[in-house]
């Protein structure tokens, strides 16, 4: 295979975009209908044929896997259209093809579809944990907040890096019966809370990014989405950083046994590195960080917020996809 047949990083993400689209679009129909195991279903096999006929190689680092039961997009899995070739894989690759499926069968906010890539060895497995706590906030507090001190001290520290008082702080955080010390916390430092049922992973970006009205992330949430997050806040710039926080009997057993420390915070270079960091998600329901699908007579509507290191950059781009004939038919 030559060089010229694969994808240029600087072009990377670009491509990206269809994957996540994809996804996004097999989710759809399955919107408020109670069955998050179909709807899920059908964003994975979506999601694999399009990262398929993407002209490289990677392998899937953290995928659906054994918690989700999936047949494809497993941790292992080569994908890509030269996955075949006898030549090393390009690309680990982290993948939620749904973010937020309870919440996608019950129609709430912030489900999306999300992929993030890192070179081979340069992205954190954290198998067999499910669960992190995370905390992620903008490029001005990178380095300048120690997580083992108290709820107060961070949010301090925090407001002095961005210039705010601590009183004018939102800190977004998972409503989830666990996080009822912390929210009682945050509130005793004066700080308020964002509480959302679901949707961490655009909870962390939205405090990596500036004037986004999200200072902070703090809380437990998903392992996969902590390390698709941390490659995202990495290619932008922003702080992010993760502890193995494992909540199920049968997880803490298997992390104990993996020898994972649950003490240690990992930074966000250990969790991501390099200069080849991609990330792009595309919203299935409305969120914070972009539209969700929108359907019209003649056309669909749609959003993905798509980051690069390798271009420095972010962008987010509304795609109004024409209905053919065949497509109408199935409305």
């Amino acid at each position: 295979m030559s060089e010229n047949q694969k994808i240029r990083p600087e072009n990377f993400v670009y491509s990206l975009r269809s994957v996540t689209e994809e996804a996004a679009l097999a989710a759809y129909d399955w919107i408020g209908r109670g069955q998050k195991e179909e709807g899920d279903g059908a964003a994975v096999i979506a999601m694999r044929a399009a990262l398929n006929k993407l002209a490289f190689s990677g392998e899937i680092v953290i995928g659906e896997g054994e918690k989700d039961e999936a047949p494809m997009l497993f941790k292992g899995e080569r994908v890509g259209a030269n996955a075949n070739d006898h030549e090393d894989v390009e690309y680990s690759i982290a993948v939620d093809p749904v973010e937020g499926t309870s919440y996608l069968a019950k129609g709430l906010t912030n489900a999306m579809a999300v992929i993030a890539l890192a070179k081979k060895g340069s992205m954190f497995d954290p198998s067999p944990s499910f669960y992190m706590e995370k905390f992620a906030a903008a490029a001005p507090a990178r380095g300048k907040i120690d997580m083992t001190w108290p709820t107060s001290k961070k949010l301090n520290a925090l407001a002095e890096c961005l210039g705010k008082d601590v009183r004018d702080l939102t800190v977004f955080v998972l409503e989830k019966p666990r996080h009822k010390r912390l929210v009682e916390d945050i509130h005793n430092a004066g700080a308020r809370v964002a509480l959302y049922p679901a949707g961490d992973v655009a909870g962390a970006i939205m405090a990596a990014l500036p004037d986004t009205g999200i200072d902070a992330l703090m809380g437990t949430g998903g392992s996969p989405e902590g390390i698709i997050c941390a490659v995202a806040i990495n290619a932008i710039g922003g702080e992010f950083m993760g502890r193995i926080d494992p909540q199920l009997p049968s997880e803490k057993i298997a992390v104990r046994n993996a020898g994972l420390d649950t003490t240690h915070w990992y930074k966000i270079d250990e969790l991501a590195s390099g200069d080849d960091l991609h990330f792009c998600g595309t919203g299935i329901t409305t969120g914070l960080l972009f539209d969700g699908i929108e359907r019209h007579p003649e056309y669909t509507r749609m959003q993905t917020l798509m980051i690069s290191k390798t271009s420095a950059g972010r962008q987010l781009l509304t795609t109004f996809l024409p209905h053919t004939q065949k497509n109408k038919s199935k409305q």
